[in-house]
């Protein structure tokens, strides 16, 4: 037992020295004034998205920004998805509208639709962002900014994530506890190894020079996590990849109730993993080991295990308060992690009975 809680107080220690270090220097996006404004091409693959889509749209048209254009791409919606955008956008010529072409073999469905909108593109800059996103007016700007500061050829924002429902608040701020407590900002941004990659799909914005010379979308056409891959593309040109904190200028609801939360994560939690189901399953041991049998170890050493159940609680809350989550969340981690290996299970699940579904289609189709 000894052994068992060395090792917990290492990785417990590690992973709060590093959520500590990251809330010193992460990044966050802020509002910021521009010498030079080169046009933005704001790329959105559209898929079913009635329920949001107007909304969306006329948030793109209220930017401060001065020069962007707004391409959407139908992806064969079946719910009237293009109309919708046409109505919203009202005649503005900044935006137009693409008509999503049939999958060819070997791609992924968002892949495939990325690409298209990329050939489309004008601008010096590709930013690639997703329906459902939000973004306060000053957005844009403080985007660019923060990519003129920084010099990025590619940088990833993570939106501030709004949760509502009790499955949305146990698990999609689990994604900040791992950014935030598990890989340290400035490893991603100046340490070349491919290990120290990160990428968030819901925001990425290239430099057309930088995204041509990793091959874009066509180089990682057939990845299901294409974020990640597109990333470790970046790392392998040694070009600069940089992050930031949406710090509310930038949002988003990735899913609404237990079932969306489920199957959203269960969609990429294998290939998150290397698609090894090997990979999965000591994750999943490794998180029980650190996160949840210390609370059942206070039956047996009060002491000690309280010390290891206080540690996680407040490194989950520390993430919490970067990432702009509730704090009173962090009390329910060992049920965040209950609810994690149910997704897991759902994974293997698919991956043995012919893979997930996502939007009327095989996931990635």
């Amino acid at each position: 037992m000894e052994i068992y809680i060395a090792f917990v107080t290492f990785f417990l220690v590690l992973i709060a020295l590093i959520a500590i270090l990251n809330a010193l220097t992460f990044p966050r996006l802020h509002l910021s004034s521009l010498v030079s404004h080169p046009l933005v091409s704001v790329l959105i693959p559209a898929r079913d998205e009635s329920a949001l889509i107007a909304e969306t749209v006329r948030s793109w048209l209220a930017q401060t920004y001065p020069n962007f254009e707004i391409l959407i791409l139908d992806d064969n919606s079946s719910d009237g998805t293009a109309d919708l955008v046409c109505r919203a956008a009202n005649g503005d010529p900044r935006l137009r509208i693409l008509a999503g072409k049939p999958l060819p073999d070997g791609w992924k469905g968002k892949n495939w639709a990325c690409h298209q909108l990329s050939q489309a593109a004008r601008g010096d800059l590709l930013l690639f962002t997703d329906a459902d996103v939000r973004w306060q007016p000053q957005a844009l700007t403080a985007l660019i900014a923060e990519m003129t500061h920084t010099r990025a050829d590619l940088l990833t924002v993570w939106p501030t994530q709004e949760t509502h429902t009790w499955a949305e608040r146990l698990v999609v701020p689990l994604m900040g506890f791992v950014i935030i407590g598990y890989l340290p900002v400035l490893a991603v941004h100046y340490i070349p190894w491919t290990v120290f990659a990160a990428a968030m799909g819901q925001c990425l914005v290239f430099r057309r020079s930088a995204y041509e010379q990793i091959g874009g979308h066509a180089a990682v056409r057939n990845a299901l996590v294409e974020d990640m891959a597109l990333a470790y593309a970046i790392k392998r040109k040694r070009l600069r990849l940089r992050s930031a904190d949406g710090a509310g200028l930038i949002s988003a609801r990735m899913y609404r109730g237990w079932p969306e939360v489920r199957d959203g994560f269960a969609k990429n939690i294998l290939a998150g993993h290397g698609s090894h189901l090997a990979f999965l399953a000591l994750s999943t041991i490794f998180h029980w080991s650190l996160f949840l049998f210390p609370w059942v170890w206070l039956f047996f050493d009060p002491l000690s295990a309280a010390l290891l159940c206080t540690l996680g609680v407040l490194t989950r809350a520390l993430t919490a308060a970067v990432t702009r989550q509730r704090l009173a969340d962090a009390l329910f981690l060992p049920v965040s992690v209950l609810l994690m290996t149910v997704i897991a299970g759902r994974a293997v699940q698919w991956h043995f009975t012919g893979g997930p579904r996502w939007k009327g289609r095989a996931y990635g189709r």
